[in-house]
Parts: structure tokens; C-alpha cells; sequence
């Protein structure tokens, strides 16, 4: 895939990877990618489908909270679902299913999070009720 004919000008492929539902094999057309447009916007994105593909993205500083959870079979395999719990109105939470190293990709993402919040100028506050 060329990232820049599909998102324009400065964008850049950070990390990609396919749902590894199967022994961690990546037989799925459920596709992730996260993507960087220089000055622009940071955006984590899931593509689905062969002829008919629904693209759901949530931008990186509206991310609130990440969790890793690995059943049996993933650990095995190697693989791992991360869940991303966000302030977006139509993804408030967002899936990454069975991805290979997902502990990698977490910190990672937890890495970018915190350095999109910072310029943003995003603050997330915890309340305790």
C-alpha cells in the first residue's frame, strides 16, 4: 500500500499489522495501521472487509486508556487484544484483535498517546466518584 497516494502529502506508515484470528496466522481482512501525518494528525486506523471495506480511525490524543488482555491461545501464538478506550463520539472504544507482540505495540502506543496529548495541549482528568 502506498500511504502517501491514499492519505496525501507527509503522511508515513508507523506500524501495520492484520487480526491473527487462526494459530497467529494473519488470515483475516481486518487490517491496522497507524499513521502519522506530519503537521497534520496522528491517527490509528482499522480497515475490514474485501469489496465492501468499512475504515473506522480515532486520532491518537483522544485516547484515554489502554488494555492488553491475552487469552491461552494467544499466548502461544504470540498474539494479544488491545483495547483503546477514547473521548470519540462513534469509537469510544476501539479493538485491536489478535495482533502479533502486543505488548510492543502497547507501549508504543502509549508512548505516542502521551507525546500527541503533550502537543495537543490535551490534559485527561481522572475523577473518583
Amino acid at each position: 500500500m502506498n500511504v502517501v497516494s491514499k492519505y496525501g502529502e507527509g503522511a508515513t506508515l508507523l506500524w501495520k499489522d492484520r487480526k491473527r484470528p487462526i494459530f497467529g496466522l494473519p488470515w483475516s481482512f481486518t487490517r491496522y495501521k497507524l499513521i502519522k501525518k506530519e503537521g497534520y494528525w496522528f491517527k490509528i486506523f482499522c480497515e475490514t472487509g474485501l469489496l465492501y471495506t468499512i475504515v473506522e480511525e480515532v486520532n491518537l490524543y483522544r485516547i484515554r486508556d489502554i488494555s492488553l488482555s491475552q487469552t491461552l491461545g494467544d499466548k502461544i501464538f504470540g498474539t494479544g487484544t488491545i483495547t483503546l478506550y477514547s473521548n470519540d463520539v462513534k469509537a469510544p472504544v476501539f479493538v485491536l484483535r489478535h495482533i502479533a507482540h502486543p505488548y510492543k505495540v502497547r507501549d508504543m502506543l502509549s508512548t505516542q498517546i502521551e507525546e500527541q496529548r503533550k502537543l495537543a495541549g490535551v490534559r485527561v482528568a481522572e475523577f473518583q466518584g
